[in-house]
This record gives structure tokens, sequence and C-alpha cells, in this order.
């Protein structure tokens, strides 16, 4: 196996350059919030909430912009049974940011949450905030160890380095630097590794456009060549399943804490949905060289050129056709450049990831269910210690797991179900309860898993109308088998059935339990009589039967600077009434010594 000497120095320069960065970031702002009393733990978690435009546009950007976004929207332009008309995730995507800024961004980071867990547990209690945890934090791990995964295949294309060496120094690198300045250096990384994207791959459009085993990418958008047009298009029996795709795309691109990291950390609700818009434009203007390059490798004679004369996709390398063009169709200075910059980049979203997955554990499942009494240099080293268990966790999966991209599928398709109406439940109906939400997870989970995962050999057991078999080969075995197709949008249907069935099941609950049909002693979670127990938080304080705890969840306007500033922040139906009454005269008092 030959290495290449300029590959291997471009990887070295370009994974320096980010790991220099990430610890720049990390002493830049290792003072960030101290001034104004916020925890050490809050500041890693959302990064003092001082993130500005620039650095926040870039780096929600970036959270989608990864690895597995340009070279699966290059993927799917070049693969011939789709082409752009099944390139779904730029459009998906950027339409997810807008449905969130529009909707979600702003109460979310008007109410000052760490967390995008913190609102189940406010409203659901901290078993109910557990569950869904499970979910979003398979969607995390998975999604790393994809991204991974795909960063290993990508870096021996470009130097024939072994896989599973790549993708360790890789994931060490992201796990480093995301373990030493949190949200900060995540986050000006992710400026540094949007940059070389968009600079390494615009650099290479050109040279690949103009190679003479290329054909005029506009006449092969339409006309048969090498292969079919790559324009693509949607049969008639798959027009429903393009509509669950991309609606899966669209809203379930909305519950995800690396989403939520970046809202909370806005310096405003208004510059929170700023970000989002911004980041929505981002991620259309960097998909156009990845759908180029896709039209590139589906106008490519390649017996022309040093990759040979079997087409990748006959080799089974469709998902590689982005560093296959550069490798083969540009100049080498070129390519090693491009390959270089777009490795070092696809660590954009893993370090998002997995210092998501460990927000949501440290602050969510250690400190509200377990350990509510733990102090922040200990709420600091629990997330250390799971940014290392996690990110080790997602490395082993992708050197071990032949099927990390089916995993993947499966959980995103779960937070879709199961998060996703949830949120809108928790954020925009009023009335759900714990009763309704356990109802709700357990028929987004049935029904969708209930729908089979072709990629995971998973077979189903609900066959929705419309359903088909059809001849496969695995992408392991190589054997060929019956696979069932589900023409039917399941999973829209699963994720409405969710949160129809969270609203009635609140309210059947909700009514029960009031109209003495149910004794109050078998409201064993607490969700309707007792409404304010130990088991249910509230936004500023979580109310234990002995003592109460702050939670400092309210951002700038925090209690210990302002009371009478917080309160106005705080959802005062969710208080006890005696809370309130004393908050009152509290402000009272305060406004009276001000006037003296």
């Amino acid at each position: 196996m030959t290495i290449h000497v300029e590959g291997l120095v471009a990887i070295a320069f370009f994974y320096l350059l980010i790991l220099f960065v990430g610890i720049w970031a990390a002493w830049k702002n290792k003072h960030s919030g101290e001034a104004e009393g916020t925890d050490r733990s809050e500041t890693i978690m959302v990064g003092g909430r001082d993130i500005g435009l620039f650095v926040g546009g870039f780096t929600m950007t970036a959270t989608w912009v990864g690895g597995g976004y340009i070279n699966g929207t290059a993927e799917y332009v070049y693969l011939p049974d789709f082409g752009l008309a099944w390139a779904q995730a730029p459009f998906g995507y950027a339409l997810s940011l807008v449905v969130g800024g529009l909707f979600f961004a702003k109460p979310m980071r008007s109410r000052g949450y760490v967390t995008m867990l913190d609102p189940f547990q406010q409203l659901y209690g901290k078993r109910m905030g557990g569950l869904l945890f499970i979910p979003a934090l398979m969607g995390e791990i998975f999604w790393s160890a994809a991204i991974l995964s795909a960063l290993g295949a990508t870096l021996s294309v470009i130097v024939d380095i072994n896989i599973k060496m790549s993708v360790v120094i890789s994931a060490l690198i992201a796990i480093f630097y995301t373990l030493v300045g949190g949200l900060y250096s995540v986050a000006y990384t992710d400026v540094v590794q949007l940059f070389c994207i968009f600079v390494g791959l615009w650099i290479s459009v050109p040279f690949a456009l103009t190679n003479p085993a290329v054909s005029d990418i506009t006449v092969t958008a339409v006309k048969q060549v090498y292969q079919s047009p790559w324009r693509g298009s949607i049969s008639k029996s798959d027009t429903w399943v393009w509509i669950d795709n991309f609606c899966l795309l669209m809203l379930g691109g909305i519950p995800w804490q690396v989403y939520f990291q970046r809202v909370l950390s806005a310096s405003s609700a208004t510059y929170a949905q700023v970000l989002s818009f911004l980041a929505a434009f981002g991620c259309l203007v960097m998909a156009v060289p990845s759908v180029l390059i896709g039209a590139i490798g589906a106008s490519t004679d390649w017996n022309q050129t040093s990759y040979g004369a079997i087409p990748p996709r006959e080799k089974e390398e469709a998902d590689m056709i982005l560093p296959i063009v550069l490798q083969h169709l540009c100049p080498p200075f070129v390519s090693f450049f491009g390959l270089g910059a777009v490795s070092a980049a696809v660590m954009s979203s893993a370090d998002s990831s997995i210092l998501s997955a460990s927000s949501m554990f440290a602050r969510n499942i250690y400190q509200l269910a377990f350990r509510q009494s733990a102090s922040d240099r200990e709420i600091v080293w629990v997330m250390r210690i799971t940014i290392f268990v996690f990110g080790g966790l997602a490395t082993v999966m992708a050197l071990v797991t032949g099927t990390v991209y089916g995993l993947w599928y499966l959980s995103s398709d779960l937070v879709y179900v199961i998060i996703f109406p949830q949120l809108l439940s928790v954020l925009f109906v009023k009335g759900t309860n714990t009763y309704g939400s356990v109802a709700a997870y357990l028929f987004g989970m049935l029904l969708r898993i209930g729908g089979g995962e072709p990629y995971l050999q998973l077979p189903p057991f609900i066959y929705y109308p419309g359903w088909t078999t059809e001849k496969r080969m695995h992408h392991m075995t190589g054997e060929m088998e019956d696979i069932v197709i589900q023409k039917f949008p399941f999973k829209t249907v699963s994720m409405l059935a969710s949160f129809l069935g969270n609203v009635a099941f609140s309210y059947l609950a909700k009514y029960l339990f009031e109209s003495g049909k149910i004794s109050h002693k078998y409201d064993f979670l607490d969700a309707v009589v007792s409404k304010h127990s130990g088991e249910i938080m509230d936004k500023t304080t979580l109310v234990t039967r002995s003592n109460n705890i702050g939670l400092s969840e309210m951002a700038s306007v925090k209690p210990r600077l302002s009371v009478t500033l917080a309160a106005a922040f705080t959802r005062r139906d969710t208080l006890p009434t005696e809370t309130v009454e004393e908050e009152e005269e509290y402000s009272l008092d305060s406004s009276h010594h001000d006037d003296e």
C-alpha cells in the first residue's frame, strides 16, 4: 500500500490547524462568564450565552454541513436511481432551520433553558426526561460514529493509510479540544472547518469540470450519456416515500441538542432566530459544490481516468464519490488540498454531537435526576468524563460495527417520531402531562419499529398499506435477500399518532383524576393531582421535600442578579401560589428601597 506523502502532509496541516484553533478558543475564553457569576459547567454547555452572529452563524451551519451532508448530497446526485430529485438534505435541513428559527428558537432561548431536555423535565418530571434522553443520546452517538466511519473511509482514499488508525486519530483530536474548551472550542473550530470545506471544494470544482473525461453536466442532467440523467425523477409510486423522508428532514432536524445548544448559546432570543436563518442560507450555499461534484461523477467516463473502467457505483463505492472525484479528476496539489480540508472539516459534526450528549447526561441525568446537590466542579468533571466515554463509544462503533448508518437512520427516525411531537406538546399545547407523554413515547416507538428497518435487517411486524417486497444485495454479506419496502409514509403518521396520543391521554388522565373517577392516590407520576411535588420542576427552582436548589437556568436574568427581573421571565402558572406571592412582596420591597 502506497502512502501519498503530499496527502499526509495536507491532513497533518489541517488537523494541527483545527487543534490549534480549539486550544486557542479554550484559552481565550477560560474566564468567560466568571464576572457575571455564571457556573463553569453552564459556560462549557452554552458558551456563556455570548456567541455572536459571525461565530454563531458559522457554528450553526457547521452543525449540519459535516461529512455526512457533503458526501451524502454528492452521492445521491451521482446515483442513477436517485439523482438531484432525491438529494433532499440541502432543502430539508435549510427548511428545518427556518422552522426552528420561526417557532422554536425564541421560546427555548427566552425561557433560559440550558439543554433541550430542560422543558421536558420541567413539565413531565425527571423520570420522563430520562426516557427522552435515550433516543436523543442514540441519535448523537450513532451520528458521531457514522461521521467517524465516513471520515476513515475518506482518509483511506486520500493517503492509503489504515482506516482504523485514521478514525482513532481523528476522534482523539475532536475529543481533546472538546474536553479542553467545550462549546467555545467547538464553535471556533467550526468556523475554520466550514471555511476549509467551502474553499477546498470550490477550488477543486473548476478543475474537475474541465477534465477531458467529464462531459457537459448540463447535457447529462437531461440525457443519458454514461448513466441515467443526474437530475433524477420521482415516480408516482414513490411520491409518499419522498414526502415522508422530506418531512423527516424538515421537522426531525429540529429536536436535536446540537441545534438547541447553538440556540441557547445565543446572546438573546432574537439572535437565536437570526442565527437559524443565517444557517439555513449557509446550508444551501454549502450544498452547491457537493451537487456539482455529484453531477461531475455522473458525467465522467471513468475509463479515461486513473480510477479505472468500472464506475464507482458498480464497485459499491458510490458513497465515496466526492473524494474519488477530487482524487482522480483534479491535479494532485488541488485534490490533496481539497481532500485534506474536507477530512479535517468532517469533525465539525462529530465534536458537536459528543458535547451535546455529555451536556444532556451531566445536567439532565446526573445533576437533576440523581445529584441535585452536586457542585459546579463536580458537574464539570462529569462532563469531561462523559465526553471521553461517549467519544470512545462512537469511535468503537465506527471501527467494529458495519451497520453504523443503519443505526443512525433508525435513531434519527426515533428522534422525529418520539421527541419532536413531545417538543411540540411541551412548548405549545397547554395541559399535556406525564401520562400523555408516556403514551406518546410508546405509540411512536411501537409504530416506527413496527415498520422495520431494511438496513439493520429488522423485519416489520406492522405491514402498512402499499408495502412490497424486492430483492436486494446485503451490504455486508453480498447475498441477495427479500426486503419488505414500506411505501406508506409511516414515519410521519407515527409522529402524528404520537402527538395526538400525548394530547388525548393527557386530557383523559386530567379528567379521570380531577373528576374523582380514579382516586388521587393512584396519581403515581404526580402529574395531575400533585402538580408541584418533588417530581415536577419549575423553571427557576427544583422543589424537593427538604430544600430548594437553584438551577441557574435564567441565562442573563439570573435570580442572584435580579429576582424581580427573573420573576418576570418565569412561567407563573407553574409555581405554587405562595411562591408567586413571595416574589410580588419582594418586588415591592425592592422598588421601595430603590426609590429611597
